[in-house]
């Protein structure tokens, strides 16, 4: 038989000890509070706080993996609808193990593990309400100042459009200006070209009617 690793084993084999921890757990919960020896006490304090865990959470794969454990529907119900609620404002230790007198017969030292059902103290409440309260502030200022940052790059970015439809405006505007200057100098050149040509040709119709007059 395989030794356990967390202590000695409760029962005559591993899964004779998860039954009976279900066992004890289901007496628990449907009970509030249970007697027992001290070793079985501490270990079905985690056992307990876990499902009680699962409990708070209230959706349907929490309550699947509860009732894995607890097969009595009813208490799983209290679990999920009494307990879980009782337990809203704590972080943890829902359960409480008192000491009490050894059993009589065997001198083994006994136990009373119990749900801790009274509620938080004023200072308590009122300190986790504060927490709460700050941490949905502080949920509120970085939505806030995702959404600034968000505006502050969309506006950026709209401006550098701008900016570049105004180069790429300007840039085509000294192109026509260009394509343009480059065509009044291309006209005057053939203007010049035409009047050096008048000359040259009225020079040599001068020149023949000198020939002829002599």
């Amino acid at each position: 038989m395989p030794k356990p690793s967390k202590g000695p084993r409760l029962a005559s084999s591993p899964a004779h000890e998860r039954l009976m921890l279900a066992n004890m757990a289901t007496s628990l919960f449907a009970n509030g509070r249970i007697t027992t020896t001290l070793p079985k006490a501490k270990r079905l304090r985690p056992l307990a706080e876990r499902l009680i865990t699962f409990a708070k959470r209230g959706d349907l794969p929490a309550r699947r993996r509860v009732m894995r454990v607890i097969r009595d529907k009813s208490v799983v119900h209290i679990l999920f609808t009494q307990i879980a609620e009782q337990m809203q404002q704590r972080e943890g230790g829902y359960t409480r193990i008192t000491k009490i007198a050894p059993r009589r017969g065997d001198n083994s030292p006994q136990a009373v593990i119990e749900l801790v059902t009274e509620p938080l103290s004023a200072k308590k409440a009122v300190v986790k309400e504060a927490e709460s309260a700050a941490k949905v502030a502080a949920k509120d200022d970085n939505t806030e100042v995702a959404a600034a940052t968000d505006a502050a790059v969309a506006e950026s970015a709209a401006k550098d459009a701008v900016d570049q439809a105004v180069e790429a405006n300007e840039s085509d505007q000294d192109v026509a200006q260009a394509d343009k200057a480059a065509e009044d100098l291309e006209q005057t050149a053939d203007k010049a070209d035409q009047t050096e040509a008048q000359a040259e040709e009225d020079a040599d119709v001068a020149e023949d009617a000198e020939k002829a007059a002599e």
